[in-house]
């Protein structure tokens, strides 16, 4: 049966190689055929008229540049009839070249799961994998090819409203799930009906802008570059990622979109990339604004040389690159690279055996109306929440309650709970798709309880005429549920906040409602960590519900009343006050640190200010409880190429079943370069029943020791280290020590 197996797999290795020598054969063909001006038309990439994510080129004449061959792809068209009607156009060239049309496909089509942030806060790769792979089959029966997601820059700064598009702070997490969103969205192989090209963005070090600014600079090591921000790429890399976006931002005074260094010399260089890359909207042309580049036209020579394939939106390329290889100053090999990387893409799609294969009605109605989808979403979004308090056992609220009141500017919203970078689909009424809180609350509760509604107050400003109505309203209850936040268009793209305290006059609802005595349950709405010191310390439970989605009302219902046990997890630190940030839970030590929180004395501390965040990496509660015991290693000393077992008890102490995400991490207490204090470098997700007793294995090995030394170096350096299992970064349960040896 094993030779069978290896037989097997080599002759598959086999055909997946005469496969690509043929279509690699078709690519030089084409490419032979073509005009200089054509071959610039591939890498031009204009967006439709809708939707724009920025300033749109206005030109009257994309429909006839595509009949003259001059456009290579198109973003923002929606479903197959439009898609339909532009590829005609493009069939109408001389060489018929079909178009790649791409969307921003960030979480979810139709069917719209959690924020990216919030399912990072499942730490369940299959199910993140699961919405990837959703969205794919959406998308690609509405006739999309591409998609720009996954973002996965890793980011320590809550203030870049850009966070709610990634994986959070940490490499390690977001390097597994990078990898899981490439899987799901690409699925088996480009050209599968259910296939969409990923986009791996933002090609680099996006997220550690300055002052959490969007688009703003970055100036940061190497080494900091190779560890901490690279990762993620590699491991999206390595799931087999079709294209790659570059970033706005410069790094170390070099704007992305023209650094040689990450696109060459790394990205198609030492990782050997062979997919392409696109810029993101307009950033060649906005290293004019740089002071990079004194015109387009300079851009477009940076661009192409630096190793940016394809132009978005720019017209950089459109206007200059053909002049510039007429010139001298380009060399038609750089062009016929990008464009042969642009090419072999649309081959593997299958575009030139059928322009329209992606353009079928029938599919489309059918994938866009699939209710699996619809429970698909509804899983993800309980996952995603985070239980970040619960005293008294508050929660779950037990379904004989006779009456509730629902308070807050958030309970009767819908299109609110779709979230930033959701797609727009003109035929979706968002009152009859999306299902709000109250209506979720709604379908749960039965016609034994009574609901009571009250806005309270708008999200933004300092009006609380609502107030008195909201205490009245909560007087009448059994139990208050407040739900409050930030609106969904307040995190995104160009949503930077300087200040990220809850917004408006939302913590004093909170205040008047908690001076009824009745039981609260807030429910904090919201695409980044935000700040809520009063809520906090004050109110009994917590729920960090971010955005949820198409049936956010449902999972919050169904987590309210104990039909789903919590398991989130943060991705992200949450700080005590904005003048903490950045802040990450594996920052190195100090050569003063300090030793409680109440040491201020000459160590590294604020004086007026804890150091600890308010709520740390990892952290989330359980309607359950967790008792971890029994740590054994299977060794306590290794060389490098052995490994140590770890092991250990945990078990469900609590009455109901529940998921506990155990985390292991690691300290190298001694190193050629400062170490963090601490580490993720491997967690499990394991369901228990009440009462019921599991052993958790780790395997720790040369590579999860491993980091860049001051050479770059990626090496295991023999000494001490620690291991710990946490149900936090901040709440380790077991501790020990073992040596790795010369």
């Amino acid at each position: 049966m094993k030779r069978i197996t290896t037989v097997t797999l080599f002759m598959l290795s086999l055909i997946a190689s005469a496969q690509q020598q043929s279509i690699d054969q078709k690519v030089n063909d084409l490419l032979k055929k073509m005009t200089i001006e054509e071959k610039v038309g591939q890498l031009n990439q204009y967006t439709g008229d809708n939707q724009a994510t920025g300033p749109i080129t206005i030109n009257p004449n994309k429909q006839a540049e595509i009949k003259q061959g001059l456009v290579g792809s198109m973003l923002n068209i929606i479903g197959t009839k439009y898609t339909r009607q532009y590829q005609e156009l493009a069939m109408q060239s001389r060489l018929k070249i079909p178009l790649l049309f791409g969307q921003d496909v960030i979480h979810g089509y139709k069917t719209t799961f959690p924020l990216p942030l919030a399912e990072a806060a499942s730490w369940d790769l299959a199910a993140i994998e699961l919405g990837a792979r959703v969205a794919a089959t959406e998308a690609a029966a509405s006739g999309i090819h591409w998609t720009f997601a996954p973002m996965v820059d890793i980011s320590r700064d809550p203030r870049w409203g850009r966070v709610m598009e990634g994986a959070g702070e940490d490499t390690y997490l977001g390097s597994k799930i990078a990898y899981a969103r490439v899987k799901g969205f690409q699925g088996n192989k480009l050209g599968d009906l259910n296939s969409v090209m990923a986009c791996v963005k933002h090609f680099a070090a996006y997220g550690a802008g300055v002052g959490g600014r969007d688009y703003n600079s970055v100036d940061m090591s190497e080494r900091m570059l190779w560890e901490t921000y690279l990762p993620p790429f590699k491991a999206a890399l390595d799931a087999g990622a079709a294209t790659f976006m570059n970033s706005f931002n410069d790094i170390n005074g070099i704007p992305a979109t023209g650094n040689a260094h990450l696109q060459r010399d790394i990205l198609k260089g030492k990782w050997n990339f062979q997919g392409f890359v696109v810029s993101d909207w307009g950033s060649i042309g906005e290293m004019v604004a740089h002071g990079y580049s004194k015109d387009l036209k300079e851009a477009a020579y940076s661009a192409i040389t630096a190793g940016s394939d394809m132009d978005m939106e720019s017209n950089a390329y459109r206007y200059n690159l053909a002049q510039l290889v007429k010139e001298g100053r380009v060399s038609v090999d750089l062009v016929d690279d990008a464009v042969r990387r642009i090419l072999r893409k649309k081959f593997e799609l299958g575009l030139f055996d059928d322009p329209y294969k992606y353009s079928d009605a029938k599919r489309e109605e059918k994938a866009l109306n699939n209710l699996e989808h619809r429970k698909a979403a509804r899983e993800m979004a309980e996952k995603s929440i985070v239980l970040l308090k619960n005293e008294n056992q508050t929660l779950p609220i037990s379904k004989s309650v006779k009456t509730i009141a629902f308070i807050g500017p958030m309970v009767k919203e819908y299109k609110a709970n779709m979230g930033f970078w959701a797609v727009e689909l003109p035929e979706v009424k968002y009152d009859q798709w999306v299902v709000s809180q109250w209506d979720g609350l709604q379908n749960k509760v039965g016609k034994n309880t009574k609901l009571l509604y009250a806005k309270g107050c708008d999200v933004t400003g300092d009006n609380k005429d609502g107030f008195a109505e909201a205490v009245e309203t909560a007087k009448q209850a059994d139990v208050v549920i407040l739900s409050i936040g930030e609106r969904h268009d307040m995190s995104g793209e160009a949503k930077s906040r300087s200040d990220i305290h809850l917004p408006g006059v939302q913590e004093d609802l909170v205040k008047a409602v908690m001076a009824t005595g009745k039981p609260v349950v807030v429910l904090i709405n919201a695409g980044r960590p935000l700040v809520f010191n009063y809520t906090a310390d004050n109110v009994p439970a917590i729920l960090y519900t971010w955005w949820l989605g198409t049936e956010a009302g449902n999972a919050i219902a169904n987590v309210l009343f104990g039909d789903y046990n919590p398991s989130g997890k943060l991705p992200m630190t949450f700080p005590r006050e904005v003048g903490q940030v950045p802040i990450y839970y594996n920052h190195f030590s100090t050569g003063r640190p300090a030793k409680d929180e109440n040491s201020t004395n000459y160590v590294s501390a604020y004086i007026d200010l804890k150091n600890s965040p308010k709520f740390p990496f990892g952290y989330g509660l359980s309607y359950t409880t967790f008792d971890y015991s029994g740590l054994k290693l299977s060794s306590t000393k290794i060389k490098s190429n052995e490994t140590i077992k770890v092991s250990f008890q945990l078990k469900n102490t609590g009455k109901v079943a529940g998921e506990e995400v155990a985390q292991l991490y690691l300290k190298d207490k001694f190193g050629s370069v400062v170490r963090p204090v601490l580490e993720l470098r491997d967690f499990q997700k394991v369901k228990l029943n009440a009462g019921e007793t599991k052993t958790i294995e780790f395997t720790i090995d040369k590579e999860k020791l491993s980091f860049y030394n001051n050479k770059l170096e990626w090496v295991a350096e023999p000494g001490d280290f620690e291991v710990m299992i946490g149900t936090s970064s901040a709440d380790i349960k077991l501790r020990s020590d073992f040596e790795l040896a010369d």
